[in-house]
């Protein structure tokens, strides 16, 4: 049996070849009638193969569909977290005659790869007034355990000269406690808040939606303290996905993300940029207690990792949350920057903070300069 496009093709090669063989005939005679000839027969091969094959508006819908800087876009958020190290060591001098006291140091330098696609991104370390303009009368909010506090200092370490700093490093080292400060100068206002179990920032969330009051920048993390006193990789998952759902209520309505409708209410809802800040690596035999090194081993972790990624919870899974490596971040500047296997060296945080300042310009299409938000 012939098809509709067998058909389709049949009617068609009728419709080419008859009126050619006439116009032929009457080519060395009319050649106005060669050309109307033509003109007819490209219509009506036009109308009759036109019902099989797509048409121009699908057509048109289909390349619109593919928005080119939404492609470079996401294409260089993937390659955001691609850092490459340099951790070399260096000779600290005692400054006596005696060179036998002079001890190692590292010089540990990070920068993001310049290789292929990565290359094209254009990131860059961005200067203390950039990052000022960047973040210009903005609310930013971290959450999660030492390592988010770790990443707040390295944030103010650029926007705070170092007297200030040294000011506000005991409040914000404060053990177990919140922490908030106002940059006037830019109107910039930073909260960290002590969450270190998952269940803390999805209480976190539920506060935000229910006041209805949502930051601009809001960095998240937490599994270390799960991994030590629950201990319990299936646990810290249903966490994960239910912290999931409650980070895609706070954002206007998304059917990729399988939110239930839009947000409603009198206020303006507009979605914060939403980073998820990664586990670091642990070096088993660094961590300075026995039962750090029982529960926190390498199949644990493993177990840990694989958690996260199976609550879809990161933007690279489907989620709404982009991760910030502090695995990769850690695992590549090595040993060498960290003295009790969890905790690592301020250029580990440091790194972190860039990767999430030039997100942050991707997502917000700005170029530095710019000054809104």
């Amino acid at each position: 049996m012939f098809g509709g496009i067998q058909i389709g093709v049949l009617a068609a090669c009728v419709v080419l070849f008859v009126p050619m063989g006439m116009a032929g005939y009457h080519l060395s005679r009319n050649k106005m009638l060669f050309f109307s000839g033509a003109l007819f027969i490209t219509l009506a091969v036009g109308v009759h193969l036109t019902p099989y094959f797509p048409s121009v508006s699908d057509f048109v819908t289909s390349v619109q569909s593919v928005n080119v800087f939404d492609n470079r876009e996401d294409s260089c958020i993937n390659l955001v977290n691609e850092v490459v190290w340099n951790v070399k060591p260096r000779i600290i001098s005692s400054n006596v005659s005696d060179s036998s006291n002079d001890s190692v140091g590292y010089d540990k330098i990070w920068d993001w790869s310049k290789n292929g696609k990565v290359k094209g991104c254009d990131f860059e370390k961005l200067g203390r007034g950039d990052v000022k303009d960047l973040l210009n009368g903005s609310w930013v909010v971290v959450a999660g355990d030492s390592q988010a506090r770790l990443l707040v200092q390295s944030l103010l370490s650029l926007l705070l000269d170092e007297k200030r700093m040294g000011m506000i490093m005991g409040d914000l080292f404060k053990r177990h406690s919140d922490y908030e400060i106002v940059v006037d100068e830019i109107g910039m206002k930073l909260d960290f808040v002590w969450a270190p179990y998952v269940v803390n920032l999805t209480n976190l969330m539920v506060g935000f939606k229910q006041n209805r009051t949502y930051p601009d920048v809001f960095v998240i993390g937490a599994g270390l303290w799960h991994m030590l006193h629950v201990n319990n990789a299936s646990d810290y998952d249903i966490a994960l996905e239910n912290l999931r759902s409650s980070v895609v209520s706070l954002l206007p309505f998304s059917p990729e993300l399988g939110t239930d409708g839009p947000v409603t209410g009198s206020v303006s809802v507009r979605s914060p940029h939403l980073f998820w800040l990664g586990m670091p690596t642990l070096i088993n035999a660094m961590l300075t207690t026995e039962e750090k090194r029982e529960k926190m081993n390498d199949k644990i972790w493993h177990a840990y990792y694989g958690a996260l990624h199976n609550s879809r919870i990161l933007r690279s899974y489907g989620g709404p949350l982009l991760l910030l490596d502090i695995q990769s971040l850690s695992w590549n500047c090595g040993p060498r920057c960290t003295n009790d296997g969890m905790h690592y060296d301020g250029t580990v945080y440091e790194a972190a903070v860039h990767i999430l300042l030039n997100a942050l310009l991707i997502e917000s299409h700005q170029k530095l300069g710019s000054t809104e938000f």
